[in-house]
């Protein structure tokens, strides 16, 4: 099992920006990628970004050039740095682990939230 224990949200005023942080525990030798996935009021959970164990890394159009995910694995750590932010950024954020093949589904953490006001 791999746990996923998220920390960093809060409100910003827009243009501002936060620092979420996921710590992994567990049997995270499995893990082939990670990332963040954030879900607004009424909307359907979407991929913010993802990493792979490789580090190749993909964005999703509404947050590239603003968002950054970056990893310390000495800390069992990933981290979403939020530049730039936008009421529309205002969502439930979700760290994620794919356990891979063998796992054959994925971790969630509880979620952190994030209100951005204009």
């Amino acid at each position: 099992q791999v746990q996923l224990v998220e920390s960093g949200g809060g409100l910003v005023q827009a243009g501002g920006s936060l620092r979420l942080s996921c710590a992994a525990s567990g049997s995270i030798f499995s893990i082939t990628a990670m990332g963040w996935y954030r879900q607004a009021p009424g909307k359907q959970r979407e991929l913010v970004v993802a990493i792979t164990s490789g580090g190749s890394t993909n964005y999703a159009d509404s947050v590239k050039g603003r968002f950054t995910i970056s990893r310390d694995n000495a800390k069992n750590t990933v981290y979403l740095q939020m530049n730039s932010l936008k009421p529309e950024d205002t969502a439930v954020y979700y760290c994620n682990a794919d356990g891979g093949p063998l796992v054959g589904h994925d971790y969630w953490g509880q979620g952190t939230q994030v209100t951005v006001s204009s």
